[in-house]
């Protein structure tokens, strides 16, 4: 197996916020936890340290648990410099500066981009107008307790992406639809046949399941890599996906206790999350203890 990498880029990271006291939030009660560049762009993932609440005494207990398990507030800050971004619909939360907004279909004018914006909405659970902002300013998006993967695509620069996971990039960046390539992905990967593709040169933002830190990314030099479970997240261009079986002989697949897996073949990168399936099954009350003694598998489904 090639390198294990736990960072997505070696991006530079900084507990200061760029003119914090204009937003009247100190550095220490909002940090940046992640950040990247591009041509007039920048990205920044912010972090609350914690939520001291609001006028309503009922969230009390919801907030302490928030704040003990160190479950944190984020929201995405773009900043322009006659530069442009691209959001999924409803992301934005306000922006201040001079900006001007467009919204065109798939990202793009014309019948054409109607007929691709439409397409991404039915094929890949995301929306069919994407607003474009340009120009020079500041946009922050929806807050939330979830996580973000930040990533620097180079010129074509190609990522396909789960389903759904898209949040941001910059301008320049082209947002568009993967067909699976054979059968089995398409029947049994868990994903449809379609998903995600976006193409650089450009920064994005995609939307993670698990937090970052938590995300492993394979480097593969024409090597397999096998997974069983839907906790893949994206994959470069020239990885090769398919679904096949852990062993060759109906026997075999008996005695392993494994069925199908999700297998990128090639070289490029791929990341994942293994702890994805243990939350998933954390939201079933009575699983608990069953995870304490389970030797087996994950039991996520591939199918």
């Amino acid at each position: 197996m090639g390198k294990v990498s736990i960072q997505l880029k070696p991006y530079r990271y900084s507990a200061k916020i760029h003119g914090g006291k204009k937003m009247t939030q100190s550095t220490e009660k909002v940090k940046v936890i992640t950040q990247a560049e591009g041509k007039g762009f920048k990205v920044e993932v912010l972090e609350y340290a914690s939520l001291e609440g609001g006028q309503n005494l009922s969230i009390a207990p919801m907030l302490y648990f928030a704040n003990q398990v160190g479950l944190h507030l984020k929201f995405v800050r773009l900043q322009l410099i006659q530069g442009e971004a691209i959001l999924e619909a409803g992301a934005l939360y306000f922006m201040k500066g001079h900006i001007a907004v467009t919204s065109k279909a798939g990202g793009s004018g014309g019948i054409g981009g109607l007929a691709r914006g439409i397409a991404t909405k039915m094929l890949t659970n995301e929306t069919v107008f994407r607003p474009r902002y340009k120009g020079t300013g500041e946009i922050y998006l929806e807050p939330s307790f979830g996580h973000f993967l930040v990533y620097s695509l180079q010129p074509k620069e190609s990522l396909i992406a789960d389903k759904g996971m898209f949040y941001c990039a910059e301008g320049s960046v082209n947002v568009s639809v993967a067909v699976q390539q054979n059968i089995s992905s398409g029947l049994l990967g868990g994903e449809g046949w379609f998903q995600t593709k976006v193409i650089g040169p450009g920064v994005c933002v995609f939307s993670s399941p698990v937090p970052s830190s938590e995300v492993i990314a394979y480097d593969l030099q024409n090597e397999k890599l096998q997974v069983d479970g839907n906790f893949a997240l994206m994959r470069t261009d020239g990885i090769k996906f398919s679904v096949q079986k852990s062993t060759k002989g109906l026997l075999g697949t008996a005695s392993s206790g494994e069925g199908l897996l999700q297998t990128f073949e090639g070289t490029g990168r791929v990341w994942v999350a293994p702890t994805q399936a243990v939350y998933e099954r954390l939201t079933n009350p009575y699983v608990f203890a069953q995870m304490v003694n389970s030797q087996g598998t994950s039991h996520t489904q591939t199918r």
